[in-house]
Formats: structure tokens, sequence, C-alpha cells
């Protein structure tokens, strides 16, 4: 059916635009303007079926939840971290053996380690000072990339985190509606880790610091 057909795609669009389908769910979006952008955007002929469709996108339970990672928040601190550098790895138990030593030896002496598992390799984050430890103990050919420059800015929650669904988005449209870009993302528990460019360091952790109160 040609009109079921237009609203998938306009749930589809909006689901991959948050900032667009918060402002439905708040009402101050204008629909005409959303339906006229969402109609240029995906090919479509009219827009009363796509009107329709904004109209009907799901607003339940978004006060409720937003509600709850306002607490959250509140209850949350930022911490942050300089010159870090993120080095990309090969994938393979090779590479992995051949890091454990270095792992170990930064884990013992409490430097920043922290090892993310993506589908072709490792990303590997580390201070800047011990890219050099990371990037010998592996062949030439098995390090993909190193990029530094970088600063790691944490948002450390209580354990209630895990029960509040929302606060990653939540917190990633509040960085990228400032225009600051995320050059990755991670959430593991009660922390919820950035890492971002040297120069958004003051931008991102006032933002982020309004985000709290």
């Amino acid at each position: 059916m040609p009109d079921r057909s237009v609203a998938v795609q306009v749930r589809e669009y909006l689901d991959a635009h948050p900032v667009i389908a918060d402002a439905i769910r708040l009402r101050i979006g204008n629909y005409s303007a959303i339906a006229r952008r969402i109609r240029e955007e995906l090919g479509l002929k009219g827009t009363d079926a796509i009107l329709a469709a904004c109209r009907r996108y799901p607003r339940g339970g978004e006060a409720f939840r937003e509600a709850g990672v306002r607490r959250v928040l509140r209850k949350s601190r930022i911490e942050t971290r300089t010159r870090v550098a993120a080095v990309t790895v090969a994938e393979g138990v090779e590479v992995l053996q051949r890091l454990g030593d270095v792992v170990e030896e930064l884990l013992d002496e409490n430097s920043l380690c922290r090892l993310i598992q993506v589908s072709r390799g490792t990303v590997v984050l580390v201070d800047e000072d011990s890219v050099t430890r990371v990037t010998h103990a592996l062949r030439e050919s098995q390090v993909i990339s190193v990029r530094k420059n970088l600063i790691e800015v944490a948002v450390t929650s209580p354990e209630s985190i895990e029960e509040t669904p929302g606060l990653l988005r939540h917190l990633t449209g509040v960085l990228s509606t400032r225009g600051i870009n995320i050059v990755e993302a991670l959430s593991c528990y009660t922390d919820t880790i950035f890492l971002l460019g040297d120069e958004d360091l003051a931008p991102a952790t006032a933002a982020l610091t309004a985000a709290l109160h």
C-alpha cells in the first residue's frame, strides 16, 4: 500500500534524524516545513501522506524518559583527559597477543589504556606518550593509523544509568547541536565516554556541564 510505504519511510527518516524527531515529539516543529524537507530528501511525491505520518510519529513515554535522563544527569559528573591518542590496529589473535605485555604494563602504571574492538580491528586509546610503546610492539603492517591531539570527556553516572534509556542519545545530541565532531563514543557500565578533537575541550565541557544541571 502506497500510504503505508510513505509512513514507513517517514518513520525511518525521523528515527535517523533525532533533532527533527524531538521537534515533533515536543510539538515545536513546523510540520509543513518538516514534510517538505522529507519529501525533497526522500524524493517522495506530495506532502499529505508525509504530514499524516509526521503527526502519527510516536510521542508516548518521551516525557517520562526525558525525566529519567535528567535525574541521572543531575547525579553525574564530568572528567576530562587531554593528550589522548587513538591507535587503530589490524584484527587478529597475533595482534592482541603482541599488545598483551604493553596493556598489562600500562594498567599496572595506572595509565590510560582502553581497547575497543571494531569490525576490522581494534582501537587502542592511550596517552600520547604511550603511542610508541604500542606501535613498537607490533609489526608496521599491523598499525592502521595513529591519531593524536584528542581529548577524552567522560560522563560518570550512577548505576541507574543501566536502566535509563536515551542517555547516550541525549548527550550525543548536546554535542552535535553545537557542531562538535565526535571521533568515538563509548557507553559502558556507568561511563559515557566521548573522544573529541582537542580544540573542542572548552565548548564540549561547557555544553555537557550545562546538560547536567
